[in-house]
């Protein structure tokens, strides 16, 4: 089986497009998506339209919820809340709905998805060091789990209790051997690198790999702007942070 698993789009067509197209190619079994179809950018309903037509797996992120007012928008920093706020005036009640039926995690036989941390979902904690991953690894019932929410595309895998993290794109699945897997994000990646990415768990041949993609910055920057959105929200994306 090969799995083509996406996260955190956030409203960014350009770079969801080039994904899409990126992943069509690998030819995979299934998709996966890790949450936050919405938030930031400027093309929410239609990045969500997309996600329906190839109808992942897929769980729910925290832009997710605050755009249908499941999460408190309090959460959020400033230019966050704005986005939120616009893209609620630019979805239908359909796309709301489909937003509103997220859950937040999915497990199969394979892998576990959640946005951030797997014990307590509902608080979308970030994963960013050992003992953050550890208390995911601890409850884990696949030996993968695929998330998202910092951008930052990693793996942490623990061994015997001891947790490491390698920035590595490409791992070797080993028995005995928990894997958490970040799969960065598709629109707008936060490891100074400003390609969208993507990742590919092949279990037939037992890898895990993080590929990325380029795609039109400048006119996804230049749709950002024409909404009136935060010009952060714009220049963040060529810089990769």
């Amino acid at each position: 089986m090969k799995y083509a698993i996406f996260s955190d789009i956030h409203s960014n067509l350009e770079a969801l497009n080039s994904v899409l197209s990126a992943m069509k190619k690998e030819d995979p079994t299934e998709y996966f998506y890790v949450g936050d179809i919405v938030g930031y950018g400027a093309d929410p309903a239609e990045c969500i339209k997309k996600v329906k037509e190839i109808n992942p797996a897929i769980v729910c992120g925290n832009h997710d919820w605050a755009t249908v007012e499941l999460l408190d928008i309090e959460y959020f920093n400033s230019a966050a809340r704005e986005a939120i706020l616009w893209t609620r005036e630019h979805i239908t009640s359909d796309d709301a709905k489909y937003l509103k039926s997220l859950q937040l995690t999915y497990e199969d036989k394979d892998i576990t998805l959640v946005h951030g941390a797997l014990d307590y979902p509902e608080d979308f904690s970030y994963v960013m060091d050992g003992y953050q991953a550890a208390k995911t690894l601890n409850i884990m019932r696949t030996q993968v789990c695929f998330i998202g929410h910092s951008h930052v595309a990693g793996t942490f895998y623990d061994n015997n209790g001891i947790v490491n993290y390698t920035p590595s794109a490409r791992i070797e699945i080993r028995s005995g051997v928990r894997y958490l897997v970040n799969v960065g994000s598709v629109g707008q990646p936060r490891d100074e690198d400003p390609r969208s990415s993507f990742c590919i768990y092949d279990t037939d041949k037992d890898t895990i790999e993080i590929k990325r993609v380029s795609y039109d910055i400048a006119e996804a920057q230049h749709k950002i702007i024409k909404a009136g959105l935060p010009k952060i929200l714009a220049t963040r994306l060529s810089k990769g942070k």
